[in-house]
């Protein structure tokens, strides 16, 4: 599902746009907002895999929270500008966030040649730890553990919270670089 297309058409990409969200809840659906983050699903084998991986992920865990009334929403948001990657404080591609929250604690990045070959420049991508081990596409059971681990802590990220943790997000160079050769494209 594209971001902006979840029930009341709100997004759940935790940057403001969502506050709709707040009144599907209050009806008695208890509901999990997965936000799929992306540069490239055309080119970037990163992207690809992570879209696959998540989507096989979601399939597998959506059996079972729909029997404990939990629905899954997913939000994917193609970060085509500067402009979409700050307002969704983008740090690195691709990104997958459970309920606002990044489901990869620590941002590690390695050369991806099929983004580098996309805008023309060397650009660094996502690289997934789980388990001790390096990946450049999450794991499904990664995907799957951190779904399970935001439905069990049963902690929702506020607006009301993200909003006065709201500090000035920088683009990171990466982005920056990415973007600029695109433009130059």
């Amino acid at each position: 599902m594209d971001c902006c297309q979840t029930p009341n058409n709100n997004c759940g990409c935790n940057t403001g746009c969502c506050e709709g969200m707040e009144q599907y809840q209050k009806q008695g659906k208890r509901t999990i907002i997965i936000d799929f983050l992306y540069l490239d699903l055309d080119v970037c084998t990163r992207c690809q895999g992570t879209d696959d991986s998540l989507e096989d992920a979601i399939t597998d865990v959506v059996k079972i929270l729909k029997l404990t009334g939990i629905e899954v929403i997913l939000n994917k948001v193609h970060i085509n500008s500067v402009e979409k990657a700050i307002q969704n404080k983008f740090i690195s591609s691709p990104t997958i966030r459970v309920n606002g929250r990044d489901i990869q604690l620590e941002v590690k990045e390695s050369q991806c040649e099929s983004c580098g070959d996309l805008c023309g420049d060397e650009v660094d991508c996502r690289v997934w730890i789980y388990e001790d081990k390096e990946y450049t596409v999450p794991p499904k059971a990664m995907i799957i553990d951190a779904i399970l681990r935001e439905v069990y802590s049963n902690s929702l990220v506020s607006l009301d919270d993200e909003k006065k943790n709201n500090t000035e997000f920088q683009l990171p160079e990466n982005l920056r670089r990415f973007f600029e050769a695109m433009d130059k494209k």
